[in-house]
């Protein structure tokens, strides 16, 4: 354990005492200028265990973006997030969220920043406001939704290939209306999996090159949300969305192997478009997206990294039931992608149908089991591997325990 990871664990140690978990009903009557610093942070967090191997028929099948242990190895934390958050006062919110079990390669369990981001309101209400720091990119519903609550155990690839860990470093400026807050804080209440208040309106500027990353060609990407929780009959939520991005993507020279060509400024055009529908599940759901766009690809025939074509979307059907005080949740997924992955090796090449069923069961809110039965077919291409056609089958089980 190296020497920047202890010392994040001591001071996490050193200050659980003063948060006010035990004089959460004293601290929540005081108003928020009267309240001390420690009254004012608030910490929860979860941590997901998986396991891959089970009916594995191929391991040669991976999928880096979604779970590096496809193929490899046994159990694997997926993640394990705290989340240190709180009013400052009326207007000021802070959320820092870091992660202890990111991976790269072999290397497993490293500490990295997901989110850190104040907001900042414009109105008493917050109905206005902006946020400034790392954050999620207002870019898809799937997107939106936290890992701590989205159904399916990974994001689809048509979607979640927008943006690595789906965040970058920007200014987002968030509209989100009196009635829309509490619809989303209803979808919430009611545990339907929605994705919590990401504005009803967002629109801001971001680095482009992912989380975590620097700027490399000093041009930022431009991006755009509008989504609207309709509520049918005084029982039924359906909510729809549009999304866009425009920007300039510069490829790292740790992901260009030797060999690749590239254009002379390794910059090319990264864009996308995509409508989203979500018909939430009261009993039943539906929840799909589609997008379209052009980005760097990875061309076999030529050995290059070409601004390409690329286009995708997925379908999932769920449902919502309660036995008891127990909540189950079944779904069957398909998703589709044809294009590039531009934070993978040479903008590596895909072409991926897939099929997922599976359960989730959460005999508590502590606790969370999901299994799911994927059926996949992948091409994924770069300069070394070239005609990497894979096709398999396997049984995935998650735990997800939260606090």
């Amino acid at each position: 354990m190296n020497k920047g990871y202890l010392s994040f664990i001591l001071i996490i140690i050193s200050v659980l005492p003063l948060f006010s978990f035990a004089n959460q009903q004293d601290s929540t009557s005081k108003s928020l200028s009267e309240r001390k610093w420690h009254e004012i942070i608030s910490l929860r967090g979860y941590g997901q265990v998986r396991y891959n191997r089970l009916l594995e028929t191929n391991d040669q099948l991976r999928c880096e973006q979604c779970d590096k242990s496809w193929g490899d190895g046994g159990l694997f934390i997926r993640r394990l997030r705290l989340v240190f958050y709180g009013w400052v006062n009326e207007r000021v919110y802070f959320y820092v969220q870091p992660d202890f079990a990111s991976s790269s390669g072999s290397t497993l369990n490293y500490l990295q920043l997901r989110d850190a981001y104040v907001d900042l309101g414009i109105d008493k209400e917050n109905v206005f406001r902006v946020r400034v720091g790392q954050s999620k990119v207002p870019y898809g519903f799937e997107n939106a939704q936290s890992s701590q609550i989205r159904l399916s155990i990974d994001r689809a690839d048509a979607t979640n290939s927008a943006f690595v860990n789906e965040r970058d470093l920007g200014v987002f400026f968030y509209w989100t209306p009196k009635i829309v807050q509490e619809r989303f804080e209803k979808i919430n209440a009611l545990k339907l999996k929605g994705t919590g208040n990401y504005g009803m309106m967002g629109l801001g500027f971001f680095n482009g090159q992912g989380a975590n990353k620097a700027d490399l060609n000093k041009k930022q990407h431009v991006a755009g949300r509008f989504t609207y929780p309709f509520l049918i009959n005084n029982s039924q939520f359906i909510e729809t969305g549009l999304q866009a991005y425009s920007g300039e993507f510069t490829m790292p020279s740790d992901l260009l192997s030797n060999g690749v060509k590239t254009n002379f400024l390794k910059t090319y055009r990264d864009e996308r478009v995509g409508a989203s529908l979500t018909v939430y599940p009261q009993p039943i759901g539906i929840q799909a997206e589609y997008n379209i766009g052009k980005g760097p690809q990875f061309n076999t025939q030529t050995d290059s990294i070409e601004v390409r074509n690329l286009k995708g979307g997925y379908i999932t059907l769920n449902a919502k039931a309660n036995i008891g005080e127990d909540l189950f949740y079944p779904y069957v997924k398909y998703h589709y992608y044809d294009g590039g992955k531009k934070f993978e090796k040479d903008a590596r090449s895909y072409l991926v149908k897939e099929f997922e069923s599976g359960i989730e069961w959460q005999p508590n809110k502590y606790l969370e089991l999901v299994v799911a039965y994927t059926i996949s077919d992948r091409r994924f291409e770069d300069f070394v591997l070239k005609n990497n056609h894979q096709k398999g089958n396997l049984l995935r089980i998650q735990a997800q325990f939260n606090f």
